[in-house]
């Protein structure tokens, strides 16, 4: 007994169930199930993902989880009980499971390979999430890291983002949508964080500020492969800014040994170091790591004898660089280190050694030398985010590797107090030194030691980079045999601060000799104090040092000696009595430069700073020093800003009476600096320091006695003016904090009456400066923000002041971003409280307030597209009618004192609904927010709508509003966001349970209010046709019902008022093509448009004509249709220029749209283009060329066409279709278009285009003559089966195929072009069943053409180049033959019951033309009699006998006589062997012609077609005689003989012929046999029977694209085939054959079967397929002939069987 569940509400499939028994639910692992009922082990319900499938399912395949039930019942809903984020978690992987196998599939592998990454850490953070132990902390930090995977994963697949607060999805239904946009603002921020760190976040009032996010390098050196330098290295790694050239970061140091490893074994996988707080800034700008490499050896690598091996030099070595910008993408979108090879350059001339890295960067190649192999130091790279407390508790692990933080040479952004610092950075610049008497310049090396005041040199204040320890002495590297050496190496002196006054730096300079003993000289040093006399550090500039001599016998140990020389050129100034006894005298002509850099937060270059710092140290100054603080640079005071507050409050703790004013002032002045936008980021210092660090608890007495001084005297003052406005915004700012004291005072009613009194006696803005607007503004906004605020009695106290500030400042346009942040603030109060109590009075002082304003500067933002201020105001409108009821909507509506005031209002607010969703405000991934703004417009348009109908539409109507509201209902439906289709199941039903579809419910209200207009609806016509159109193209069968029969109505007005409806019509027409070229539509919508309109029309009087438009428009419906799938589909030319041709004649033939005509002809031609089919793009251009006329009459601008005259534009296209027809060499059909162009620039006398033509014309003559043509096949394909494009469904037509294209790669091509076809074997016409069936069936063969123009083909003396372009081109008609035997078969002879059923189609248009196929428009049949046959072989035969000896007559066939010799051989052989004999046996017999008596003419004019055969080879042999080469004399005699014994067997039957001489009329007619006869051809341009004959019966072959004769005729070379009775399978096979012109072997093989073969690969003209066998008698020696050469023939055959693929011919006994 099944009964309902109480508690088993949900659960999880932990087995796939197949559904194996009555009622089972399918279920596949994973799947989650809602439970309605049990019974005995099992349940019923439904999957979640098909909720509407109920069945039953085991028990225990379900694991049940807990679960809240709704509404219990047959609708009860049911939510699982677990955290909203694991729920979230699941949803998202089975949405993701789906599109994951679909990036593979379109091989977006990349993204496939991450996503796989993300979701197994998804399904791991999910375990750990549900396991239930961990921390608070924990869970907030897993669920932190889950919503950042899964926006990232969403954002890359596409999909909306989630707006989010504390990481769990919202409910836009519990909070404003100022507050929705908000969020969807930050959980776009933490996507994007992801990929690119936002700069900066615009501060809000009330907000805290933003601190910028430090960007970190963290950068591991794995190894040096390949180092074949063969000594230890120090490899120094920096960031390097191309730009300014130069270093940004402190240099990251790697002692390697000489095998590439570290020197240091403990260092192994520890080589790693962060480069740290690079700004966004810093990002953008073009670094590149580089990496010198110095080496630790002798002087010369290769060169053992340049000193000693005990002394090691530093030695530049090489430098590799890498691009951070060439690498940041990738490395910004994964969460671990990635690999990089950085190739090592080695230097070619070590003086340029300083600038090497620049010359790698700008690939300067001629001065460094690439490795010769890839490799070199492989590192890797990761880009971290955040300050470094996060960065520690984020990565450990790098942390725990012993990572060197190297620092930035500057500053970050932000100096945070406890930050402390002191760096000095110093850089080796260069130096010049005397050679001293050496023929070689110097191996200079420059020691550097610190030292103190006392003499002492300081321990470890030397780092040549992070990575290694700090060392006492500082040795360079050596650059050899140079003078001048060039360093820029920096080295790093964190000198302690309390040993940073006194102390100095000493250069010593030492030659390093390479002789034996390879001892280092020293000949000269240099100093330089780190603090001058007045207390400030060396400052950051180049600083040129004068170089002292002295030699190795010299003493530093008094460092007094020398300290009290000049260091420099400034300080010589100060040193003018300098004593010359001293032991250490100047190098006058040497100088040594060193720069420096200070970064540091102790110590200044500023004089006055530091005399405030240290103002006890001049107590009569201190009111100087106090005076001069408003000069120091902001730089160096938000630097110092701790000390400096600490001082300035010390200074007034000391004397207050003396110091106070200035101290004021020297406050006020830092305040007033850090409200300055470019010390924005150091506000939080100020903060922290109140905070934490302020520590003068009675200084606040003295502020105050100073600040009511001022206010004292500020009246009097002329210069305070900063005084009075920093004491206003110090009242202010300060006013809204004293709130809560007050409140402990005073009654909620009390306080706010006092707050309204403060805020209400404040200046209007037209009063006051507009840093005093911000001040204003920020104090309300914090008014708005304070625990005052939310109480309901005080709002209704204060809402009316807070918005008249509000709405003085948004009609003046000022501090919009402020004033947003205020309204946004209030709407979150008003809909927290709506949730708890009654707002209705709060929301009706503001409608009254703000609604018109808000939509008045919306439209302002929108139309200057400030998108961020649009976001910010719709989210307040939006909110504001949200929180409207009925009553605030009667309200509003009520309280217009005019319709005009009304109507006003109703434009503005469609207008911006309509820029709102124009504009995509939202961007396209905000779903949730796109779905809410819906529903609020189409909630207020059915409120206003109403407003709308009652009054403007009787005799108050208004287009305007109207019109507006129209557009802006089309506008909604048409939404993006709404289009519910494009979905996936599980979002398009959340959105349907929540909002419903938002479509159906406009286009009701759309209908209801088109009904309301009566009589006005003709002011809508044709102006709404098109987007009701559009509309109605929605794929929802709802809003189409309702909204198709609105054209009725419009068809119905405009008949009563016009009397037709061709303005519909037309509109309707027009749109229609657009709008489904876009995508729009399908095969529903077409039967349904029809179905609803007839329906409606057949109650009409005009119930004819509108039956005729509906119809038409369906019919253009499917051809639009089928147009649009195949452009859009991957279909082949020939499919979409066939559907374009099918399209552009409807436009043409049945509805008469020039404009859509003419478009759909250059849509075809620029197909044509493509498809390289010139002749056919010709053609159709020259469809628009025949609608022009030679007339000056002025065009329009119209597609690529410029404004021009009619007779300019016919030119033009007439020009480059004469192009286009000579690049498809049809010049005979240019030819007529030059002439036209010529009559018309010789009437204008334009004799220059006149040249121009007729040399184009004659060009195109001699093309004709000179250039080789091919001529094409035609091939019949017939399409059935409902199955196939409708402009192609059951109809036949004949293609003219492509160049070399034979039948069977035609069949190929088209089965390829319809896969799904299925080839017919049989040329049968198909019946109804195939027609109707829902398949695709195509019959293919090839077909004959006929030539029209019958004329010129038989004149003698036209050349066969000329004939054959006649021969294939203006066709209209083809046929094809099928040889069958009607009655009794003769075995004696079957040419006696031998018909042929002829089949001739004629097309509805000539090819080629504008289509490379045309559709079959007439089909004849007719049967031809045996005698018919024969007399049109012979005749056939005869002709073309005439043509190739007339060529050789009038010289037109040059040299070779071969031709001539094989067509003769093949005749007179035929004959003499008994061909000729089978026709006279046939048909000469009496009981043949007593049986046939109305044969009788025909019988007579076959005997003349004989006796003018032997006419005719008499001539040939005569001519044959003449041009016979000495060497085919043997053949000529034969076919002499040959003759003489053909004429003599046809003596007797033909009376009239010359008598035989005994010898040939004593011998037996010999049996019959087949004779091929073979010319110098090959195989493929064998022909079988002239066809110059209309009954032609096989058709001649012509050069084709699978031979090219090297002959001028391709008249000659044919096959004649006669049998006679004695062979078996003849006279029937002998049809059943057709030269093909694709063979491309002769051998030796049986024949197949006589039948016909669809599908066999012929390319056989006249028929399906045709095959021939015959035999000869037994005896005769087997024969295999091979193509033969070009000089001899071919012996006769005895016999032939031809196959399909190939010409075959074979001797069998």
């Amino acid at each position: 007994m099944w009964s309902p569940t109480e508690e088993e509400k949900y659960g999880v499939v932990i087995c796939s169930f197949r559904g194996t028994v009555p009622q089972g639910l399918v279920l596949e692992l994973g799947e989650t199930v809602q439970i309605l009922e049990k019974c005995e082990g099992w349940y019923r319900g439904v999957s979640i993902k098909k909720p509407s499938v109920k069945g039953i399912f085991p028990a225990n395949y379900i694991h049940l989880k807990k679960a809240i039930v709704s509404n219990r019942g047959q609708y009860e809903t049911v939510v699982p009980l677990e955290d909203s984020v694991v729920t979230e978690v699941t949803a998202t992987l089975q949405e993701w499971a789906v599109l994951w196998k679909q990036l593979y599939v379109k091989h977006k592998v990349d993204l496939f390979y991450k996503l796989r990454h993300v979701m197994n850490e998804l399904i791991d953070l999910r375990r750990q999430l549900l396991s239930g132990h961990l921390t608070q902390d924990q869970v907030r930090e897993v669920k932190r890291h889950l919503t950042v995977r899964l926006d990232w994963g969403n954002e890359h697949l596409g999909l909306d983002l989630v707006p989010r607060k504390d990481f769990e999805v919202v409910d836009s239904d519990q909070i404003s949508v100022s507050d929705l946009y908000k969020m969807h603002l930050s959980s776009r921020h933490s996507v994007q964080q992801s990929t690119s760190q936002v700069d900066t976040i615009r501060q809000r009032h009330g907000e805290a500020c933003r601190m910028p996010v430090p960007h970190h390098f963290f950068l591991s050196l794995k190894s040096f492969t390949y180092n074949t330098i063969g000594e230890d290295t120090d490899v120094f790694f920096s960031l390097y800014d191309v730009r300014e050239g130069k270093q940004i970061s402190e240099r990251f140091m790697v002692r390697l040994n000489k095998n590439g490893g570290p020197r240091n074994p403990e260092k192994i996988d520890r080589m790693c170091a962060l480069f740290t707080d690079l700004s966004s800034k810093d990002m953008k700008r073009d670094l590149y790591i580089v990496a010198h490499v110095i080496r630790i050896g002798r002087m010369l690598l290769n060169d053992s004898k340049k000193g000693p091996p005990h002394l090691h030099y530093r030695r530049p070595y090489g430098c590799a660089v890498l691009s951070i910008m060439d690498v940041l993408q990738s490395i910004s979108e994964i969460k671990e280190e990635k690999d990089f090879v950085l190739k090592v350059y080695t230097c070619n001339n070590e003086n340029e050694w300083c600038q090497i890295h620049e010359n790698i960067i700008r690939k300067s190649s001629t001065k460094y030398t690439a490795p010769s192999s890839n490799y070199g130091l492989i590192i890797s790279l990761q880009l971290l985010r955040g300050d470094m407390e996060q960065i520690r508790r984020e990565n450990p692990m790098i942390f725990n590797r012993g990572v060197s933080v190297t620092r930035k040479l500057g500053f970050p952004d932000v100096i945070m107090p406890g930050d402390i610092r002191n760096d000095l950075y110093l850089t080796l610049e260069k130096g010049d030194f005397e050679r001293g008497g050496k023929s070689v310049q110097k191996n200079i090396e420059v020691t550097m030691y610190v030292l103190y005041a006392d003499g002492e040199i300081l321990k470890d204040c030397i780092s040549l980079g992070s990575g290694e320890p700090s060392r006492s002495a500082y040795h360079s590297f050596v650059l050899y045999h140079n003078n001048s050496p060039r360093w820029g190496e920096i080295i790093k002196l964190p000198i302690p601060i309390d040993r940073f006054r006194g102390s100095h730096l000493r250069f010593e300079f030492r030659h390093c000799s390479t002789k034996d003993k390879g001892e280092k000289k020293l000949f000269g040093f240099a100093f330089t104090p780190l603090m001058r006399d007045d207390g400030t550090t060396l400052s950051d500039d180049i600083h040129e040092l004068y170089v002292y001599k002295c030699d190795e016998n010299s003493t530093f140990n008094n460092h007094a000696l020398y300290l009290g020389l000049p260091c420099c050129k400034e300080d010589y100034n100060g040193c003018p009595n300098i004593p010359s006894s001293l032991i250490f005298q100047r190098s006058t002509k040497e100088t040594f430069s060193v720069s420096t850099q200070l970064s540091s937060t102790k110590l200044t270059q500023n004089v006055d700073l530091l005399a405030l710092l240290k103002w006890k140290a001049y107590p009569d100054r201190v009111m100087d020093i106090l005076g001069r603080l408003r000069h120091v640079s902001g730089e160096e005071i938000v630097k110092f800003l701790q000390d400096i507050l600490d001082t300035l409050f010390v200074v007034l703790d000391d004397n207050t009476e003396k110091y106070g004013l200035l101290v004021f002032q020297s406050l006020v002045f830092i305040i007033n600096l850090l409200r300055d936008s470019k010390y924005f980021h150091f506000r939080p210092v100020m903060d922290t320091y109140i905070q934490k660090h302020f520590a003068g608890a009675l200084a606040y007495k003295e502020l105050i006695r100073c600040l009511k001084w001022y206010m004292d005297r500020s009246a009097e003052l002329v210069r305070q003016d900063h005084i009075q406005e920093a004491m206003r915004a110090a009242l202010l700012n300060s006013f809204p904090a004293i709130f809560d004291e007050l409140l402990q005072m005073f009654t909620v009613q009390e306080v706010a009456e006092f707050v309204r009194g403060t805020l209400g006696s404040m200046p209007s803005t037209v009063h006051i400066g507009q840093s005093m607007d911000v001040v204003k503004l920020q104090s309300i906004a914090r008014t708005v923000d304070s625990r005052l605020f939310s109480f309901s009695e005080s709002r209704r106290i204060l809402l009316p002041v807070v918005l008249h500030h509000i709405h003085l400042h948004l009609r003046q346009q000022k501090e919009l971003l402020i004033c947003s942040g205020i309204l946004s603030s209030i709407f979150s109060i008003i809909k927290t409280s709506s949730l708890e109590g009654d707002v209705v009075e709060e929301v009706e002082m503001m409608v009254e307030s703000l609604l018109d304003v808000l939509l008045q500067t919306l439209l302002t933002i929108m139309s200057k597209s400030q998108s961020q201020e649009a976001g910010e105001y719709v989210s307040c409108l939006l909110s504001l009618l949200r929180q409207m009821s009925d009553t605030h909507f009667q309200h509003l509506l009520d309280n217009f004192q005019s319709k005009d005031e009304l109507k006003e209002f109703l434009l503005k607010i469609f207008c911006v609904f309509r820029n709102l969703m124009k504009m995509s405000v939202f961007p396209r991934d905000w779903m949730v927010m796109r779905l809410l703004t819906s529903n609020i417009i189409v909630t207020t348009v059915q409120y206003l709508s109403s407003a709308l109908h009652k009054n403007f539409t009787e005799t108050d109507f208004d287009f305007k509003v109207w019109n507006s509201y129209f557009s802006l209902a089309v506008l909604f439906i048409n939404q993006p966001s709404l289009q519910l289709e494009n979905a996936t199941p599980p979002k398009r039903k959340k959105i349907l349970d929540k909002y419903g579809d938002m479509r159906v419910m406009m286009a009701y209200e759309l209908f209801s209010m088109w009904q309301n207009l009566g009589e006005h609806k003709i002011h809508f016509i044709p102006g709404m046709i098109g987007p009701f159109l559009g509309v109605t193209l929605v794929p929802q069968p709802e809003v189409r019902n309702i909204m198709i029969p609105i054209f009725h109505d419009m068809m119905d007005w405009e008949q009563r008022k016009n009397g037709n409806f061709k303005q519909v019509e037309a509109e309707l027409i027009d749109k229609l093509d657009s709008l489904v070229s876009e995508g729009k539509g399908d095969e529903n919508y077409r039967e349904l448009f029809s179905l609803l309109l007839l329906e409606k029309i057949e109650q009409e009087t005009w119930r004819e004509t509108g039956i005729s438009f509906v119809t038409s428009v369906t019919r253009l419906m499917e051809r639009l249709l089928d147009y649009r799938d195949c452009m859009k589909g991957d279909e082949t030319e020939n499919k979409k220029i066939g559907c374009t041709v099918n399209l552009m004649n409807f436009y043409k033939s049945e509805i008469n749209k020039e404009e859509m005509y003419i478009r759909y002809i250059h849509k075809l031609c620029d197909m044509h283009l493509q498809a390289e089919n010139y002749t056919e793009a010709a053609f159709t251009l020259l469809l628009y060329c025949e609608l022009l006329q030679w007339e000056d009459r002025p065009l329009r601008e119209f597609l690529h066409y410029p404004s021009q005259s009619e007779w300019q534009r016919k030119e033009g296209l007439c020009r480059k279709i004469i192009h286009y027809f000579n690049k498809g060499k049809s010049w005979e059909f240019g030819i007529p278009l030059c002439r036209e162009l010529a009559i018309q620039y010789e009437s204008l006398y334009d004799y220059q285009s006149l040249s121009w033509i007729r040399k184009m014309e004659a060009t195109y003559y001699d093309n004709i003559m000179e250039q080789q043509r091919l001529e094409p096949e035609f091939f019949r394909v017939g399409f059935y089966g409902r199955k196939f494009p409708f402009f192609l469904r059951n109809k036949e037509y004949v293609c003219r195929g492509h160049d070399y294209e034979r039948l069977e790669a035609f069949q190929q091509r088209m089965l390829s072009e319809f896969p799904q076809a299925i080839a017919m074997q049989h040329p049968n016409h198909p019946d109804d069943s195939i027609l109707q069936c829902d398949a695709q069936y195509l019959q293919i063969y090839a077909v004959t053409p006929i030539p029209d123009n019958i004329d010129v083909l038989q004149m003698d003396r036209v050349p066969d180049r000329i004939k054959s372009f006649y021969r294939v081109n203006n066709i209209r008609k083809f046929r094809y033959d099928r040889p069958f035997h009607k009655g009794p078969k003769d075995k004696e002879n079957e040419f006696k019951s031998l018909w042929i059923e002829r089949t001739t189609l004629t097309l509805t248009h000539s090819l080629p033309g504008i289509s490379r196929w045309f559709e079959v428009e007439r089909r004849e049949l007719v049967e031809v009699s045996p005698l018919e046959n024969a007399i049109q072989v012979v005749e056939n035969k005869n002709q073309e006998l005439r043509t190739l000896i007339s060529q050789y007559q009038h010289k037109q066939m040059h040299g070779n006589i071969n031709l001539l010799s094989m067509c003769l051989n093949g005749v007179i052989d035929a004959a003499v062997n008994g061909g000729i004999a089978r026709y006279q046996e046939a048909f000469f017999d009496k009981d043949y012609i007593t049986k046939h008596p109305g044969d009788a003419e025909k019988i007579t004019q076959l005997k003349e077609l004989m006796q003018e055969q032997v006419h005719v080879l008499g001539v040939g042999l005569a001519v044959h005689e003449k041009f016979v080469h000495p060497e085919m004399r043997p053949l000529h005699k034969k076919l002499i003989d040959q003759f003489q014994m053909m004429r003599s067997s046809l003596y007797h039957e033909l009376p009239g012929l010359d008598k035989l001489s005994p010898a040939c009329s004593g011998s037996s007619t010999p049996r019959s046999n087949v004779l091929v006869s073979h010319g110098p051809m090959s195989p493929e341009s064998i022909k079988l029977v002239h066809r110059h004959s209309p009954l032609n019966l096989l058709g001649s072959v012509r050069h084709s694209s699978s031979s090219l004769s090297s002959h001028t005729s391709s008249e000659t070379g044919n096959l004649v085939i006669l049998t006679d009775s004695s062979v078996g399978e003849t006279a029937e096979d002998m049809y059943h054959m057709q030269a093909s012109p694709s063979t491309s072997s002769l051998s030796s093989t049986h024949s197949a079967p006589s039948q016909m073969i669809n599908s066999a690969p012929s390319s056989a003209r006249g028929s399906p397929s045709l095959q021939i066998s015959t035999r000869h008698s037994p005896g005769d020696d087997d024969v295999a002939a091979s193509p033969p050469g070009p000089d001899r023939a071919v012996p006769c055959i005895p016999q032939l069987s031809w196959k399909m693929d190939s010409l075959q011919i074979s001797s069998a006994p």
